[in-house]
């Protein structure tokens, strides 16, 4: 675990739930701003930004434009921005579908769901997964999509590679729509099927995503196995194998440091376009990863700028992990809705509190 000015920040590899570059694609609907929020970038990395083109964003590859609205344009101005959400139940609450759409909300946006598949675990790992068909989870989304204009597409664990062939058919379809992809430790996972959903992933997915979110080594192991130089992989150096699959830009989490901090890099394989800085300590989470991820998602939906959605959002997960809790004799999980506990110094709450600790409920007598 490691903790930040205002918190604690995970180690993700701890976490268990968990052609050449250009700017050619298509960025519609994501503002990238140098604005307040990397104001923290030195001069160079400024000079060497401001030699990069950057478009409003949306998935690469984009075709026409879907019907419906465009992102941003709801039915009126009080409307909150929509994320649609693929990734599997998780029972234990750390991550999947309920950490999606606790963070998503959270942060001021909707979540629409749509269920991959369920996994069979605990607070402490993942013993099993099972995958819903991809005729099940196309439905889902299409029947939404028909429905609700959406903001931003989250990807999680989807279970398979005729899932992923499933998704990566419904962002092509909507290409205007920004696709942010959390990429997970898939180590519960047997070898076999991990190499299958990779190598999917690598080849029907990552060319239709805008923003890839992973950890160091978790992205490291995946993008560049056969690095071979004695130092480890930058952000830009993992930023610029992503970019070869069509990934213009690359959160890459849990880098390590000297002096037990650890850094998080939002890059692409020409600069740093921001990052964040954390002190290293011992304790393991669940979850982290899809709350991170959902969390940029939403921010990106709502209309921040990618530099500052990144930011927000890490800051974001700082909180939820100093909040965090223990529901059972496994990890720790984020409090997605920390801001929602009540204050110990407010006295009216925590009267409130007390007043109800001390009802009681009436016994459950339905007869059958």
């Amino acid at each position: 675990m490691i903790r930040g000015s205002g918190g604690f920040i995970v180690d993700p590899p701890a976490d268990q739930t968990h052609p050449s570059f250009s700017f050619d694609h298509s960025l519609k609907g994501l503002r990238i701003e140098c604005n307040d929020c990397i104001e923290a970038l030195r001069t160079s990395r400024a000079q060497a930004a401001a030699t990069v083109e950057i478009r409003p964003m949306t998935n690469p590859n984009s075709p026409a434009a879907p019907t419906g609205a465009a992102p941003g344009d709801e039915a009126d101005g009080e409307s909150p921005a929509c994320v649609l959400v693929f990734n599997a139940n998780d029972p234990s609450g750390a991550g999947g579908l309920a950490g999606d759409v606790t963070a998503i909300a959270s942060v001021g946006a909707h979540a629409l769901p749509v269920v991959t598949g369920a996994y069979t675990r605990d607070t402490a790992e993942i013993l099993d997964h099972f995958a819903f068909d991809e005729e099940s989870v196309s439905e889902q989304a299409r029947t939404i999509l028909e429905d609700v204009a959406v903001q931003v597409i989250k990807v999680g664990f989807v279970g398979g590679p005729e899932n992923i062939s499933a998704v990566a058919e419904i962002a092509a379809d909507y290409a205007d729509v920004p696709l942010v992809a959390y990429m997970p430790n898939l180590s519960w996972w047997n070898e076999g099927q991990i190499d299958l959903y990779l190598d999917a992933f690598r080849e029907l997915l990552l060319p239709q995503t805008t923003v890839l979110v992973g950890n160091h080594s978790t992205l490291w192991r995946w993008l560049l196995p056969d690095w071979g130089s004695d130092r480890s992989p930058t952000a830009r150096d993992i930023a610029k194998a992503a970019s070869e699959l069509g990934v213009p830009y690359t959160l890459v989490t849990g880098i390590p440091l000297p002096d037990q901090f650890i850094d998080n890099v939002l890059a692409t394989p020409q600069t740093v376009l921001g990052s964040e800085k954390f002190e290293r300590f011992d304790a393991v989470f669940s979850g982290v990863g899809d709350t991170l991820s959902a969390a940029l998602a939403a921010l990106i939906a709502s209309g921040s700028d990618l530099a500052a959605a990144a930011t927000e959002a890490l800051s974001y997960l700082d909180r939820c992990l100093d909040s965090g809790f223990r529901p059972g004799m496994g990890n720790v999980i984020p409090d997605r809705l920390f801001w929602a506990q009540p204050d110990t110094g407010d006295e009216a709450a925590n009267d409130q509190m007390e007043a109800l600790q001390g009802f009681d409920m009436p016994p459950h007598d339905t007869k059958h």
